[in-house]
């Protein structure tokens, strides 16, 4: 890859389901095994209520990852699928529990909106579980859509309990 046909994306980990710290460790080697991705960073991983959803679910675990890649966003977006359902992930029910969740939150500065992707992620500058770790990686990118920087939406977000950063993190284990 040169770095002219590099893009830099940003993904979303969760998962409440089984062992969620082993399936992100390994769905990230998993895709960086890919010839066209390159991992850059890891956030710390938080434990956080889940959001949404049937009730009486487990804590998920949240994490982002932020790497650079070749593939275009609907192949990145492909291959994060493919990784999920490696680990048994079932979509029966719209933010049910699951054992491994790989969103899309940013691609560059990409806007797209498709049946199958929308970038950036459409909730992200609504939800504290995704902004607090993209927060530890890149405070001051801007959102393409709101022109504010990841800090200022997390700092916009009212201050709720039920998000705890964990130690170890999934990055004592690269």
């Amino acid at each position: 890859m040169t770095a002219k046909n590099k893009s830099r994306a940003f993904l979303g980990f969760g998962g409440n389901l089984g062992d969620v710290l082993n399936n992100f460790v390994y769905a990230r080697q998993e895709l960086t095994k890919h010839p066209q991705v390159e991992l850059i960073a890891s956030s710390p991983l938080y434990q956080t209520a889940p959001v949404g959803g049937p009730p009486g679910q487990p804590d998920y675990l949240n994490g982002v990852i932020e790497i650079q890649t070749g593939l275009s966003a609907p192949d990145l977006l492909q291959l994060c699928q493919q990784i999920e359902d490696h680990f048994g992930r079932i979509r029966d029910q719209r933010w049910g529990a699951r054992t491994l969740d790989i969103d899309l939150l940013l691609v560059d500065n990409q806007v797209i909106e498709t049946p199958s992707l929308t970038l950036p992620h459409p909730r992200m500058h609504q939800r504290r579980f995704v902004l607090q770790p993209l927060n530890e990686l890149a405070p001051e990118l801007k959102h393409p859509i709101y022109d504010t920087t990841i800090n200022t939406l997390l700092n916009a977000l009212p201050d709720t309990e039920g998000i705890n950063q964990l130690n170890p993190t999934w990055s004592s284990h690269d």
